[in-house]
């Protein structure tokens, strides 16, 4: 699991997702909005990024926050949000729920078979194709 603590104020801010810190932290002091901590690098936009903190991450772009920058394993807010994050809930939602979709979608394939069927005969017998209601 990532680290989710920082020396920097604004950027535990943005870990835990506390709102009105981040905008009471760059109401008082504009440079906060590209910090980077001492520990690994991560700005504060990287934060909110790795932490799917979207409020968060669409201020600090409406703040012009620096998409550029790279932390110290080289990693840009992108790396962090396109990550895909499972939690262990979703993981057994998934497990639970699978056979479920999967029978559902075998009965769709079925009725589009059946309708496909259906189609084909109904166009070999000759139906109308530009008949309208």
């Amino acid at each position: 699991m990532n680290i989710i603590f920082s020396l920097q104020p604004i950027c535990q801010a943005a870990y835990n997702n506390d709102f009105n810190e981040v905008q009471l932290l760059l109401e008082r002091n504009s440079n906060y909005l590209n910090v980077q901590d001492s520990f690994g690098g991560d700005t504060p936009l990287i934060c909110a990024c790795k932490r799917g903190n979207n409020r968060i991450v669409s201020y600090l772009l409406k703040r012009s926050a620096d998409v550029h920058l790279r932390n110290k394993k080289d990693r840009t807010c992108l790396h962090y949000a396109v990550r895909k994050r499972f939690t262990f809930l979703d993981y057994v939602l998934i497990i639970i729920l699978m056979p479920v979709m999967l029978i559902g979608y075998l009965l769709m394939v079925s009725k589009t078979k059946e309708n496909e069927n259906l189609i084909k005969m109904l166009l070999r017998a000759g139906v109308d194709v530009n008949a309208t209601d």
